[in-house]
Parts: C-alpha cells; structure tokens; sequence
C-alpha cells in the first residue's frame, strides 16, 4: 500500500469534491472506488465529508453551496498543490497573471489554503498543511494517482506553474494527439498538461483528477450502472496504461486510470 504522511512542496497533496448531492455522491464513489466516508462540522451550517480507503483518508467533499450554483458554478473535482507558505504562493499567482479566488485562510488547526485561477483560466487550491497533510493513500486502486491541465495556451500555463511553484517541466510527443507536458516537483512526476483539441473548444481549462482502478473497463462500465456518464470511452496510453473519462451522477468530471504491466 502506497501510504504517505508528507509531501514535497509543489506536491498534488489532496483533491475534494464540490458537488449539488452529497449523500448521492458519498453511494456513488463508495461502490465505485471502495470509499467509506465519514461526515463532520466545518463552520455554521456546513458538514465537510472526509472519506476514507482502507482507513486512510483519501479525498474530501462537500455541498456546493446555493449562491455558487446560482453564479452557474457547476459540481467539480479540485486538486491541492503541497506548498510551504500559502501566502507566498498567493502573491506569486497574482504577480504571475493569476487570480486568488479566496483566502488565503486558516482552515481549523490543519492547514491553511487558497483558492486560486491559472491565467488561462483553469482552478485549483493549494494547501500549507498543519495537522493534515493531505490524502495518506496515492496511487492505489481508488486513490488519486495522477493530475492533468487542459488548456488553450500551454506556454502561458507552463510558464506561470513553474514559477510559482518551482516545476520543472518535459514535453514529449505523443504523435497525432501532439506534445504533452511532464511537470515535476524536484525529481517526482507530479502531473501532466496537453493543449485543448479543437474538438473540445467549448470546455472550459480545467485540471483533471484520475483515480487509479484496477480495471479500467469495468470501472467504466460501474460508472454508468451506478448512475454516472462516460464522456471518454476506456483507451490505451500506449506504453503507459488505460484510461477513461466519466461524469459522476451530478455532473462532476473525473478519469479513471490501469497502469500497463510491468
């Protein structure tokens, strides 16, 4: 089992879900990934869900509220950047021609985080952890195991994550799908970034989670018996593994992901 207690900075740390339907949300991901999910207080009149994968916490979520629904936010998965001062990564996403979306805040004693906005559009969090170090499972079936930016302009995003984060990047072929990015924190892969396919104009830049599975079609087919949609259908990453792309019931995007054997 792939347990971790800290992460490096520029790390994926945590990811956790906003979503319209949490009880329906909780019965989903727990018959799909094995996730037992436990509710406690987070504030006046908010339950936050930490779930749990084989008694590691792997992922939080929690109720979109109304106000962001009526804005047209729409139920989505958000991925937590590892950093050692939040504060200072808020003033490099702004000098860096991002937008701090909130905080940056304390949240309880476990951490402080922010909200934030790449150039290009696309949203994530990051988190300086303080008792909570982020998800104590990684890269096992129904743990996150990997994240990956779509956007419109790579040069604009390659060049604002690696400095405000400290990234290294590596770009490879991938023949007629074009060049995809490797970022690394230090030596450690840590996600990926493609260019948005002119097909896909009209989704928004976004990261995407991928949880790992151990069968990627079955997972697929379970999505869909379960309520949920596959919006990409299970392919080959030649030399690499299987994935697939799936909406959960209330619309939030996720992917599913089989390493190739070794």
């Amino acid at each position: 089992m792939t347990t971790r207690t800290e992460y490096a900075h520029g790390e994926f740390s945590w990811v956790e879900l906003a979503t319209t339907d949490p009880a329906a949300a909780k019965r989903f991901y727990g018959r799909l990934f094995g996730w037992q999910a436990a509710d406690m207080p987070a504030g006046p009149g908010m339950t936050y869900t930490m779930v749990q994968l084989k008694n590691q916490y792997t992922a939080g979520m929690y109720a979109l509220d109304k106000d962001r629904q009526a804005q047209g936010v729409p139920p989505h998965w958000v991925p937590y950047i590892n950093v050692r001062n939040a504060d200072d990564i808020a003033k490099k996403v702004s000098q860096g021609g991002g937008k701090v979306l909130h905080g940056p805040n304390d949240v309880l004693d476990v951490g402080r985080m922010a909200f934030i906005q790449d150039p290009t559009g696309a949203k994530l969090a990051v988190w300086q952890a303080k008792k909570h170090p982020g998800a104590g499972i990684v890269n096992e079936p129904g743990a996150m195991c990997w994240n990956e930016l779509m956007t419109p302009n790579t040069e604009v995003a390659g060049r604002f994550y690696r400095a405000t984060f400290d990234w290294s990047a590596e770009s490879m072929s991938m023949g007629p799908e074009g060049t995809y990015t490797i970022f690394k924190a230090g030596t450690t892969q840590i996600g990926g970034m493609m260019a948005r396919p002119p097909q896909l104009k009209d989704v928004p830049p976004h990261w995407l989670t991928y949880f790992a599975v151990a069968d990627c079609d079955g997972a697929a087919r379970q999505v869909g018996e379960l309520g949920g949609t596959v919006v990409r259908a299970p392919d080959d990453i030649p030399n690499v593994g299987r994935f697939a792309v799936c909406k959960d019931g209330q619309g939030a995007v996720f992917a599913l992901f089989t390493p190739k054997n070794p």
